[in-house]
């Protein structure tokens, strides 16, 4: 079982960070969009941490959110937006459905991979 979903449509981004993590002992799934990672999260209960991206076909990263919580039912998975979304709007819905951090890309994993590890615990 994972313990980390990236989700992100560009797959150069979603192969990097993925990478990144797994090559610093962490378990990773990766979702191509939106509908696939909550899809995911249906299939994997073990998922503890979400990085996504907000703009993606089929379903963006938000709704995706809004859809983990709400039909779901799961508020105990932590979500960090990875984007190049920086909109006050965009970053108060994300809020709203309990996203846990805003990183802007580009991913810079090793000023953050202590944080993610913490919220992978």
């Amino acid at each position: 079982m994972a313990k980390i979903l990236v989700v992100d449509d560009s797959r150069t981004v979603r192969e990097d960070v993925a990478a990144f993590l797994k090559g610093n002992g962490l378990d990773v799934a990766t979702a191509v969009d939106g509908k696939d990672g909550l899809a995911r999260m249906k299939s994997d209960p073990g998922i503890r941490l979400v990085l996504s991206d907000v703009n993606m076909p089929n379903m963006d990263g938000l709704t995706m959110v809004e859809k983990i919580r709400g039909e779901l039912g799961n508020t105990s998975v932590n979500v960090i937006m990875l984007t190049t979304e920086s909109s006050p709007g965009m970053k108060e819905r994300g809020k709203a459905a309990g996203i846990k951090g805003w990183i802007v890309k580009p991913f810079n994993g090793a000023a953050v991979l202590e944080t993610l590890k913490k919220l992978v615990a």
